[in-house]
C-alpha cells in the first residue's frame, strides 16, 4: 500500500463504516436536536468528555467548520443552537448522515467533500470556528492540515480540535483485541509503514481503514507554528471511560482550544 492511496482507502472506509453503525457513524436523536434548540446542548471531541461551552464562546451567528466531522453528530447540534454550520468530510456516506438529520428536523446545514488537508474550496478568513473532532489519526501528515484551519480561520477565531495520544500506537493490535498490552511499535508510526502485508491486510478487512501516529510536537506544536495561540487542553480515555484496556493505564485522546490571533 502507498501513501498516495491512503485517501482513497481511508474515504471508502468510513463508507462501510456507516454500513457497519460505528458508533461515530450513528446520527444524533430529533429530541438532542430540540434541546439544542433551546440551549440545552454538549458535543465531544473525544469520546467522552463534553467539550466546555466557554469554549465556543457564543455559536449562534458564527460561521462554524466541522472539519472532519460528518456523521450526523456535531454538526446539525451547533446548527440548531443557532450556528452557520459546513460539515467537511471525505466520505459521502458521513456526510449523508448530517444531510438526513438536517432534513427530518428542519435544519439549515450545508455539507462538502473533501480530504482534511485541501480547504482549498473555501477562501481565507471563511470561519469563526473549526470543530475537529479525532480524527487526523487519517492523515499521512497534520502540519498541512493546521495550516489550512489557520488560513480558513478569522482573526479571534477558534480551532477546537480532538487528537489520539501518540502513546497509544506502541502496543500491538491484535494483542489489544485479546484484553493484552503488548509492546511492540516505536514511534511515529504507521499502519501502511509497519505492519507486515498479511497484518495489514487483515487490519483493513476488520477496521476498514489505516491510521498514523502523529507526534504532541506535530499536533500541538504544529498548531503553534501555524500561527494559532493555545488557550485550553483537556485528556480523555476511549469509549467506556478510564477503567478499560489501556485506559486503564493513560489518557488515549487530548483535545485543545487555540485562536488565531
Amino acid at each position: 500500500m502507498r501513501a498516495q492511496d491512503v485517501p482513497g482507502i481511508n474515504q471508502a472506509g468510513w463508507d462501510r463504516r456507516v454500513e457497519a453503525a460505528d458508533i461515530w457513524t450513528r446520527p444524533v436523536s430529533a429530541e438532542a436536536v430540540d434541546r439544542a434548540r433551546r440551549g440545552d446542548w454538549s458535543v465531544v471531541l473525544t469520546p467522552n468528555r463534553p467539550v466546555p461551552r466557554d469554549w465556543f464562546g457564543e455559536v449562534a451567528g458564527k460561521d462554524v467548520l466541522g472539519l472532519a466531522s460528518g456523521g450526523g453528530q456535531q454538526g446539525p447540534i451547533l446548527a440548531a443552537a443557532g450556528a452557520r454550520v459546513t460539515v467537511f468530510d471525505a466520505s459521502p456516506r458521513q456526510l449523508a448522515q448530517d444531510q438526513a438529520v438536517a432534513a427530518r428536523d428542519g435544519l439549515s446545514l450545508a455539507t462538502r467533500q473533501g480530504f482534511m488537508h485541501d480547504l482549498s474550496a473555501f477562501g481565507e478568513a471563511s470561519f469563526d470556528l473549526v470543530f475537529h473532532p479525532v480524527s487526523n489519526c487519517f492523515a499521512p501528515e497534520v502540519l498541512p492540515v493546521w495550516r489550512e484551519v489557520a488560513r480558513v480561520l478569522r482573526p479571534g477565531g477558534a480551532l477546537l480540535a480532538g487528537f489520539m495520544n501518540p502513546m497509544v500506537y506502541i502496543f500491538d493490535a491484535e494483542a489489544q483485541d485479546r484484553g493484552e498490552l503488548v509492546v511492540r511499535h516505536r514511534l511515529p508510526y504507521a499502519d501502511i509503514d509497519d505492519l507486515p502485508p498479511e497484518e495489514l491486510e487483515r487490519l483493513v478487512a476488520r477496521d476498514h481503514t489505516v491510521e498514523f501516529s502523529h507526534s504532541l510536537e506535530t499536533q500541538i506544536g504544529g498548531q503553534l507554528q501555524a500561527g494559532l495561540v493555545l488557550t485550553h487542553l483537556f485528556e480523555d480515555h476511549d469509549s467506556g471511560g478510564g477503567e478499560t484496556g489501556r485506559s486503564r493505564y493513560f489518557p488515549t485522546c487530548l483535545a485543545t482550544r487555540a485562536v488565531k490571533p
